[in-house]
C-alpha cells in the first residue's frame, strides 16, 4: 500500500487551485525607460540587477542612432572601474552584442548583482581620453536619472561649464519587467482542520460527519495511527448515519468510495471531491476479525483545502 509523504500533500494542495480557477498567464511588461546622449567612446551605466540565488532573466529594448555595444558586467566591478577609469576597458563582459543599432536584448543572469552597459563603439584621437559616461537626456526613473550624474561627474572633467557634444548618439533604452497579464487573482487555499481527535479504541465504527465540498476538486487530508488495522474511508454522510442501525450497508458504500485505505496502522493520504458531492463523512474503525485491546487509543487528523481569499468562483459558460 503506497504511502504519501507530506510533500505530496503540498504538490495536492497547489494543483487545488488551476481546478478552481484559471492559470495565470505572464509576459514581459514596459517599465521604466531612458534617453541618455553618447559622445565616441562614451559609457553608460543602466540598470543594476539583483537575482535570486537561482539567478534569473532581463529583456530590454535598446535603439540608438549609430553602433554601440551592450553587455552585462557585475555591479562590483563596474563601481571599482568608476574609481580607475584606465580599466573600463578591461570589464567583464557577460552577454555581449556588438556593432548594433537597434535590439531587444536579452540575457539569463548568473546569481549575482550585474550591471547593464551601453558603450559607444566610435573612437576618438585618444580612446582613454573620451572613456567618459554619456549624459542622461530624460528618464521616468528619477532614482537612476539621479545615479547616472552623479556617476557623469566622477569620470568628466571638473567644470562648471555644460557639457559639449562633438558627435552625439542619442540611445533610448526601455527596460521590461515580467508580470501577469491575465487570471492574476487567484483564489488562495489554506489547509482547515475538520478533525484533531485521540479516542478509545472500540469494535464499533467512529463517524464524523460534517464536511462539504465547496468547489470542484477540494482536496482533504487524512492522518491515521492506531495499533490494530483499521478501515478508514470517506463515504456519502446520508450512508453514514445509518451504519450503525445498518451495518452492512458498509460493504456497498465501500464499493463507491474512491477515498478508502484497508489495513492501515499509520498513514496519511489524500482525496479530491466535487462540490456536486454533497455531504460527506469520515468512517473508521478496527478491520473485521481484528482482536482490539483493551485501553488503546488511535489517533485521527483530517484536514481540508479550503479557499480563504479571492473565491468567487466564474460561471460556467
Amino acid at each position: 500500500m503506497r504511502k504519501t509523504t507530506f510533500l505530496s500533500v503540498l504538490l495536492a494542495l497547489a494543483c487545488a487551485g488551476p481546478v478552481f480557477g484559471q492559470q495565470r498567464v505572464f509576459n514581459w511588461l514596459p517599465a521604466d525607460d531612458e534617453t541618455v546622449r553618447l559622445d565616441p567612446a562614451n559609457f553608460h551605466a543602466g540598470r543594476t540587477y539583483h537575482p535570486g540565488p537561482n539567478g534569473g532573466n532581463i529583456h530590454v529594448e535598446i535603439k540608438g542612432q549609430m553602433p554601440f555595444t551592450v553587455f552585462l558586467t557585475g555591479a562590483d566591478e563596474w563601481n571599482e572601474a568608476l574609481q580607475h577609469p584606465e580599466t573600463l576597458y578591461q570589464l567583464r563582459r557577460t552577454c555581449q552584442q556588438q556593432h548594433v543599432v537597434q535590439t531587444t536584448y536579452l540575457c539569463d543572469l548568473p546569481a549575482e548583482a550585474m550591471t547593464l552597459i551601453i558603450q559607444d563603439e566610435r573612437t576618438g584621437p585618444d580612446p582613454a581620453a573620451h572613456a567618459v559616461l554619456g549624459l542622461v537626456l530624460n528618464s521616468n526613473d528619477q532614482v537612476s536619472r539621479a545615479v547616472n550624474a552623479g556617476l557623469k561627474t566622477v569620470l568628466t572633467v571638473q567644470s562648471s561649464l555644460p557639457r559639449r557634444f562633438v558627435s552625439p548618439n542619442d540611445v533610448r533604452i526601455q527596460y521590461f519587467h515580467w508580470n501577469c497579464v491575465a487570471n492574476c487573482i487567484q483564489p488562495e487555499f489554506q489547509w482547515i482542520r475538520q478533525i484533531k481527535e485521540k479516542y478509545d479504541l472500540s469494535s464499533f465504527l467512529k463517524v464524523y460527519g460534517g464536511y462539504q465540498p465547496t468547489h470542484d476538486g477540494e482536496q482533504v487530508s487524512i492522518k491515521i495511527k492506531s495499533p490494530v488495522p483499521m478501515l478508514v474511508a470517506m463515504v456519502p454522510s446520508s450512508v453514514a448515519d445509518q451504519l450503525h442501525s445498518k451495518p452492512e450497508m458498509l460493504e456497498t458504500a465501500l464499493e463507491k468510495s474512491s477515498c478508502q485505505q484497508r489495513g492501515v496502522q499509520s498513514l496519511q493520504f489524500e482525496c479530491p471531491f466535487n462540490a456536486e458531492d454533497g455531504p460527506q463523512s469520515l468512517v473508521m474503525g478496527p478491520e473485521s476479525g481484528v482482536n482490539v485491546p483493551k485501553h488503546k487509543k488511535a489517533e485521527v487528523e483530517m484536514l481540508a483545502s479550503k479557499c480563504v481569499e479571492n473565491c468567487s468562483v466564474p460561471e460556467k459558460q
